[in-house]
């Protein structure tokens, strides 16, 4: 009897130790060596500095250091290939998502597809702003726009490539402008022939125009986000002025690769809006004309699919685009 009572009981505890067996195990700690943070801009830029401030502060929340990695180049494509190509959730991409948004309307292929660049958490804004000479003495959109009529075909403009420059081609298709663009390698230097009256406008981050703003050589006529900067206060957005076909929101964040699990997304987005929450990330921001703008995966995620809408609907505006 003591025998068959020994052998039921060890046969009732079969199955609970074969559910044991088949417990997965709880997925290891994240993370659990160095965070790489690629960015597809160069040492000294607004994402490069921003990337570089949550890169200070993240390894006391991680226990880990956080590594830049600068791969500027190709509108963004270095960058993003190299991210791709790592397919490992301690390599994440920090740009801003005009750098991609508008790839599809650039290139005929790509070497990822969307879904490569999975949305965890939103950083900032970038400022970006339209500036014209100061000599000009052109005071709103308004005025420039008369004055572009007035003098058709005769104007030269710099922007930078990407979301900025195709939200410029609609403004001047919308408002029956001709303008030509003038191609800048460095668009740093493009701010300095502006200031000096080689170029009659110019819309670019405001961080490029500031030293000619603060030297008075450049007149800001409007801001482009959808809603007045405090570190602007004084200057109207473009919808306000009356073209809102120029409003584009420079949004700047961290993005995963594809596969990554939700629960690691919420729990970076929670580490990185925790620490650009900081007053001093604000300061540091704001002296590159960036806005602290955190925000959650769903939050970034809605303001990329606005934008890509944006884009759609400039495309259909501006007709066939040659692509490279």
């Amino acid at each position: 009897m003591a025998a068959l009572v020994a052998g039921t009981v060890a046969g009732l505890a079969l199955p609970a130790t074969a559910a044991l067996a088949q417990t997965p195990a709880a997925p290891p700690a994240w993370p659990q060596r160095p965070v790489r943070f690629i960015v597809p801009l160069g040492p000294g830029s607004g994402a490069d500095i921003g990337a570089r401030l949550l890169a200070d502060r993240l390894p006391a929340r991680w226990g880990k250091p956080v590594v830049i990695e600068n791969r500027p180049g190709a509108d963004g494509l270095v960058a993003i290939q190299a991210f791709v190509n790592a397919a490992d959730d301690h390599t994440l991409l920090y740009t801003p998502a005009g750098s991609f948004t508008v790839h599809p309307l650039q290139y005929s292929k790509l070497p990822y597809v969307p879904e490569d660049l999975v949305p965890i958490a939103r950083v900032s804004n970038t400022i970006i702003a339209i500036g014209v000479p100061a000599s000009l003495k052109i005071a709103s959109l308004a005025e420039f726009a008369k004055y572009a009529r007035v003098e058709s075909g005769k104007l030269n403009a710099a922007v930078v490539s990407g979301i900025t420059e195709f939200t410029f081609d609609y403004f001047v298709k919308t408002s029956g402008l001709s303008i030509a663009k003038v191609p800048y390698r460095d668009i740093v230097q493009a701010a300095t022939d502006l200031s000096e009256g080689r170029l009659q406008i110019m819309m670019s981050s405001y961080a490029i125009l500031q030293p000619h703003v603060q030297a008075g050589r450049i007149k800001v006529l409007a801001v482009n986000g959808h809603e007045r900067t405090t570190i602007l206060p004084g200057i109207p957005t473009a919808n306000e002025s009356g073209f809102p076909a120029l409003e584009v929101e420079g949004l700047v964040g961290l993005f995963g690769p594809r596969g990554i699990s939700n629960e690691l997304r919420e729990k970076i987005a929670a580490d990185v809006v925790a620490v650009a929450a900081d007053p001093t990330i604000a300061e540091r921001l704001a002296g590159t004309a960036q806005v602290p703008n955190p925000g959650g995966p769903a939050e970034f995620a809605a303001a990329i699919d606005r934008q890509r809408a944006q884009i759609a609907t400039i495309a259909q505006t501006l007709g066939p685009i040659p692509k490279q």
